[in-house]
């Protein structure tokens, strides 16, 4: 038999069809052969283009139904007959795919480079195989952490670049019940492991910390359980007796004081608390009229100076007594002192500084968007100035930089609305990029609400199912064929799949992600007790046969 005889039955059970029209810039059309069922492929899939001199790698964006003559539609034949439907099967009648060339593979060169043109007509359709996957995507190592497979490829693995993750800001969007907390914590465990950043998560609902709870109602454990024994996250809690009813080990209790709030942080409150412009503007003249201490020294002020401070300032009273009666709802927030000896944001930091990821749990205050927003706003501005700082410093030969650093904030559109993204310092690190070692890693179901600038700072997104029309078109903002990627995304389960676009992948990519399991719990490292128990026993059994034998 010769090569050519070996080589057509192989490639065979791997084609598709045939490229029959396209163009650059709406993707290719492909018309399945008969032996190929419309029914075994599916949109997300990965196909490779076999051009004359090219090798192009592509994904099936759309799967069709076509004939060669149109009165079938009108009068369909009898096909009762199992004969007559082979008969018309992939000859009159056929299915019809369309697949977007994302990357070119070349044999001589390391990374595949973009497409910048279309392989020939009849040019081969196959469906791409693990090498191919690997080509494109990267073997697994410290900086390429394995997040998934690609769809009906169990045995693939999906590998996203995690260096070039950290250095931008990153998106995980999807509406409510998507696993976006499991997404996260698994892009998590990889920086964490591979020591590719520090992370200060702001833990709203308690996700990230000790331990969790599935969809099923089963406890997964937390980043802080999960590094516990190799010291790589320490767990700060606002709400200490929340913490101990849930048994969840804490490293250190957060306490702010009222002297260090500044009319800035009231700002990112504007629309929770429900405050004026007038009352903003109230605020700064308090803060300069009463100094660090304007919010108690307001809270406990009489009818008679309120009024002076209306008589010799541009506030007006009623501006005054709003803006009294809003503040007065941050009094039932117990981590708010008056005097605390400790400094929570210079502590968090001390940590960041020593390698470790801080996880911040909110406790019973995580249902209050209040207290996390002003908490959130109120540590990370202090945080990032002293890592500006640092980074000065660092320029100016007087110390060393301070470690990369990602910020997890949760409901972010908060957060980064257009109208408080200029006021907030999550808006102005999105835009700093990696100025000043800092970037975000923004976890929310209403991707719109963030302001269009912001969106564009996002290097990339991991976005979950999605089913509002304008949460879509803001995750496609400034991505090129996005009216493709639309159906890919439309048509994501509800658990466990997500695409994955921008900085961290070479080409936008359709995952089945890896599942949070005990699996995954060994790979990052963790050992149980039984593990430890059985471990430490080898070590003893292992020096005492050394001991016996002489062995130094």
């Amino acid at each position: 038999m010769s090569e050519l005889d070996e080589f057509i039955p192989r490639v065979a059970t791997r084609q598709l069809g045939l490229v029959t029209s396209g163009a650059l810039s709406k993707g290719l059309e492909v018309k399945l052969d008969a032996a190929s069922s419309v029914e075994e492929v599916a949109v997300g899939r990965y196909v490779i283009i076999e051009g004359r001199d090219l090798k192009f790698f592509g994904m099936i964006t759309d799967v069709a139904l076509d004939n060669t003559n149109p009165l079938f539609e009108k009068t369909p034949p009898d096909v009762s007959d199992p004969f007559l439907r082979e008969v018309y099967a992939g000859i009159s009648t056929f299915g019809r795919i369309h697949v977007s060339p994302m990357l070119i593979i070349d044999e001589n060169e390391d990374e595949p480079r973009p497409v910048k043109t279309i392989p020939d007509h009849f040019a081969l359709v196959r469906v791409a195989i693990e090498e191919d996957v690997n080509q494109v995507f990267g073997a697994e190592d410290r900086e390429h952490f394995h997040i998934g497979e690609p769809l009906d490829m169990e045995d693939v693995r999906v590998n996203i670049d995690l260096s070039r993750m950290v250095e931008r800001s990153v998106g995980v969007f999807g509406k409510t019940g998507t696993g976006k907390s499991f997404l996260t914590r698994l892009l998590l465990a990889g920086v964490i492991k591979n020591d590719i950043a520090v992370v200060l998560i702001f833990d709203m609902h308690n996700d990230y910390g000790w331990a969790a709870q599935s969809e099923n109602r089963t406890e997964v454990k937390g980043l802080g359980q999960l590094f516990q024994h190799q010291q790589k996250v320490a767990i700060f809690t606002l709400d200490e007796e929340s913490s101990r009813r849930r048994r969840a080990v804490f490293d250190f209790a957060v306490k702010l004081k009222w002297t260090d709030i500044l009319p800035e942080d009231l700002e990112t409150l504007r629309a929770t608390l429900n405050l004026s412009d007038n009352m903003i503007g109230a605020a700064y003249t308090l803060h300069r009229e009463w100094g660090k201490n304007w919010i108690r020294e307001f809270l406990q002020a009489d009818v008679d100076t309120l009024k002076q401070l209306a008589e010799h300032t541009s506030v007006s009273r009623s501006s005054l007594d709003a803006l009294s009666r809003r503040l007065e709802r941050l009094e039932r927030f117990d981590f708010l002192m008056d005097e605390w000896p400790d400094d929570s944001a210079k502590r968090i930091l001390e940590y960041l500084d020593s390698g470790k990821s801080v996880v911040l749990e909110f406790g019973r205050y995580g249902n209050s968007l209040t207290a996390y927003m002003l908490v959130a706003n109120y540590l990370t501005r202090r945080i990032h100035s002293m890592y500006v700082n640092k980074v000065e410093q660092a320029l100016g030969k007087g110390g060393d930089e301070p470690p990369q650093l990602m910020i997890v904030i949760e409901e972010a559109h908060k957060f980064l609305d257009p109208q408080v993204a200029n006021q907030t310092i999550f808006g102005l690190i999105a835009r700093e990029l990696r100025k000043y070692n800092v970037t975000l890693l923004v976890v929310d179901q209403r991707p719109s609400g963030i302001d269009e600038e912001i969106m564009s700072q996002v290097g990339t997104r991991v976005t979950a199912l999605l089913d509002n029309e304008k949460d879509i078109s803001a995750v496609f903002m400034g991505v090129s064929g996005a009216g493709a990627l639309r159906e890919v995304l439309a048509r994501l389960d509800t658990k466990q799949q997500a695409l994955i676009m921008g900085h961290a992948v070479p080409m936008p990519v359709v995952i089945q992600t890896r599942t949070y399991d005990q699996e995954f719990y060994t790979e990052m490292g963790f050992q149980d007790k039984e593990t430890l128990n059985v471990t430490r026993s080898s070590r003893v059994n292992l020096l005492r046969g050394e001991e016996e034998d002489g062995i130094d």
